[in-house]
């Protein structure tokens, strides 16, 4: 059977729509189709002041081991809290030659001569969610790419010495807000580029 002229499509005709069509749905699609990771370091701890205020009842001198656990800082129930022996302690606070014993802290520096009765307890918990954001098409082609980075990460580092508290540190960042926004004028080839130069590196 014949179809009429009138409701038949030329090839050429039909081909451009959709693809307008299809590029228009891309061009167009939000930056909630684009990946979204949450990285967590758990810990019995939600947040970076609930975190800083455990860390806060430390009282070196005072708070003894079975204290300290109590408070949330026990490796054994608690997770991602590593223990340290004297010589951790030692290779975190004299990284290199220039920092010798008689430069730290008067408590760092007995219980690393403590040896077997020095320890340490170092939590790290954190949570960092990446967002990236802005024209799908952009990003998944490489040429354009904006990642959000937000959280907290806090860490402290406990020294004990025969079961009591000596010395305690803590850093970290309360609200994390971070933004990448990378530019490839290659595109896809960006990445491609980079490994033919590293081929015929010499």
């Amino acid at each position: 059977m014949n179809t009429h002229p009138a409701t038949r499509f030329p090839p050429n005709g039909l081909r451009a729509i959709v693809v307008a069509v299809v590029c228009a749905i891309l061009l167009g699609a939000c930056s909630s189709s684009l990946p979204r990771v949450e990285k967590k370091v758990g810990s019995i701890w939600g947040s970076f002041e609930e975190a800083k205020t455990a860390y806060d009842l430390i009282i070196p001198g005072q708070t003894t081991r079975e204290e300290l656990q109590r408070i949330g800082f026990n490796p054994y129930t608690s997770p991602n809290i590593s223990i340290l022996n004297y010589l951790n302690i030692a290779n975190r606070f004299m990284p290199n030659d220039s920092i010798t014993l008689d430069d730290l802290d008067p408590a760092v520096r007995s219980c690393i001569q403590a040896r077997q009765a020095c320890q340490a307890y170092a939590a790290r918990p954190s949570l960092i969610i990446s967002q990236r954001t802005g024209n799908v098409v952009s990003d998944t082609l490489n040429f354009h790419r904006n990642v959000i980075e937000t959280g907290w990460t806090f860490k402290a580092l406990i020294l004990l010495q025969d079961d009591a508290v000596v010395y305690k540190l803590w850093g970290g960042t309360p609200m994390l807000d971070e933004i990448t926004d990378q530019r490839n004028p290659l595109g896809p080839l960006q990445d491609t580029g980079g490994m033919a130069r590293d081929a015929i590196a010499p």
